[in-house]
């Protein structure tokens, strides 16, 4: 009988050390936090890397991907806080993809949307800020605000949704360009440097667009409004960028109608619209111009160096469209839940640490926010990406602006030499030049009548084209 009590005693301490009671009265096996993540397919390390694959930056730092980053989030959540943490990790395609899941009732913690799309939850209410203590950035594990590039946050400082900053609702993940990715055998250099290029006969057919109504709207605005945009009275006004950003972001019903015409004629013109199919048609030849984000245009030109093929890209002097994509926890998942909130900012931050940084550009190929701060991992590992030997000759590249914009001398202190091809190659794409981020748009969150009337007109361009269909 003693045994049979003290068996059941020990049984229920057992039970008592597995399940705890959390502060909504909610029971949660070993106490472990569940924290529910959704990001874009193929956009984050998943490790396995190959053992030669290792990022020597200098004697004493070597990087090398053993596990996913989100293994390794949870190893390290629980080695500084002392808390069991498990990450549901899953992906979406596109962002209207992510919404729609929201609006059917798919809850998560945690996603990782384009700038407009944070910008239409924001709107719709559907976000929680981050905390005080995230901003902190005298607290040693705050990796985001110690290492977030100043350049990166100017943006989301500056971008207010009715009446809300957008930093205080998103963090940074990455960020880069819109532009032409082109075959510099069949393209000049002068005519990749504009919209144009997309509706020029001399590539009828050798040319792709995306098949998006955003990407394809910014395109062809540029070219609708091309003679106002490149006026020298117009570019040398001392508001230049918030009159470019005005202009490139309108949808009254006149610019709608001329950038659909504008999209005929791209159809027209083009070998297709495409999602994904552009990178392949770029690196086999079947196409000699692709319209591509730049992360995706770095992918592009380092799978054709496989082939020993030069590819090259562009961003168009009229103007680009800067996007990122950036982290936001939702109302819905997180529930007032502070230690949930916790979590999910932790999360931010570790992937915010420049190793891990540097871990995803390797892997995926796009630019992380994430500049370093004090720590010099991000630009010595782009010198070690771009960087020519000590013994070799090359041209200086400077990206002071994204490293420390208040420092009249970055410019000087932020340079690598670097081969003449990287220009206008993967280094371009990755890190562009002063001049063209100052060209730069974040294209609005748009009304919802602006909305229905440009997805209307995308719907003539995609769909009505019955007068080719019947010739």
């Amino acid at each position: 009988m003693k045994k049979r009590l003290l068996a059941l005693i020990l049984m229920m301490s057992l039970v008592a050390s597995t399940f705890t009671m959390t502060g909504c009265g909610q029971v949660e096996e070993g106490d472990e936090i569940v924290l529910r993540v959704s990001n874009w397919e193929e956009y984050i390390d998943l490790g396995d890397w190959d053992e030669d694959e290792v990022i020597d930056i200098s004697d004493d730092v070597n990087i090398l991907g053993v596990n996913s980053l989100v293994d390794d989030f949870e190893e390290w959540y629980y080695e500084t806080y002392g808390q069991k943490v498990r990450v549901e990790y899953s992906t979406f395609g596109t962002n209207e993809e992510l919404y729609n899941q929201l609006t059917i009732g798919d809850v998560y913690d945690l996603v990782c949307p384009s700038e407009y799309m944070i910008m239409k939850m924001l709107r719709e209410g559907m976000l929680v800020p981050y905390s005080d203590e995230f901003k902190d950035d005298s607290i040693e594990t705050n990796y985001y605000a110690k290492g977030l590039s100043p350049y990166i946050n100017e943006v989301f400082n500056t971008l207010n949704i009715n009446g809300n900053i957008l930093a205080d609702y998103a963090s940074g993940y990455m960020w880069g360009t819109l532009g032409l990715v082109y075959n510099p055998e069949e393209v000049t250099a002068e005519e990749a440097d504009h919209w144009d290029l997309l509706t020029n006969p001399k590539f009828e057919k050798r040319v792709t667009i995306k098949d998006s109504v955003r990407d394809a709207y910014f395109a062809a605005i540029s070219m609708y409004y091309f003679d106002d945009i490149t006026d020298e009275s117009f570019i040398n006004s001392e508001d230049y960028h918030d009159k470019l950003s005005a202009m490139l972001n309108r949808t009254d019903a006149i610019t709608v109608q001329g950038v659909e015409d504008v999209l005929t004629e791209c159809k027209d013109n083009v070998y297709a619209f495409e999602t994904d199919a552009g990178k392949a048609d770029m690196v086999t030849g079947k196409v000699v111009a692709n319209e591509q984000w730049s992360g995706d245009a770095v992918y592009t030109m380092d799978q054709a160096d496989e082939d020993g093929i030069e590819l090259c890209y562009s961003a168009p002097s009229e103007g680009t469209n800067l996007w990122f994509d950036g982290w936001a926890m939702l109302k819905k998942g997180i529930e007032q839940d502070p230690r949930k909130q916790q979590v999910a900012e932790a999360f931010v931050n570790f992937v915010s640490m420049p190793e891990n940084a540097v871990r995803n550009m390797y892997y995926i190929g796009y630019t992380s926010v994430i500049s370093g701060g004090d720590d010099s991992m991000i630009f010595d590992y782009m010198d070690w990406n771009y960087g020519v030997e000590e013994d070799e000759e090359g041209v200086e590249y400077s990206v002071g602006y994204f490293f420390d914009m208040d420092d009249p001398d970055a410019d000087e202190e932020y340079t690598i030499v670097t081969s003449e091809d990287q220009l206008r190659r993967q280094l371009y794409a990755q890190y562009p030049t002063k001049d063209v981020v100052d060209r730069s748009v974040v294209m609005a969150c748009f009304e919802d009548e602006d909305n229905e009337r440009i997805n209307r007109s995308w719907t003539n361009v995609r769909c009505f084209n019955l007068d080719k269909i019947f010739k």
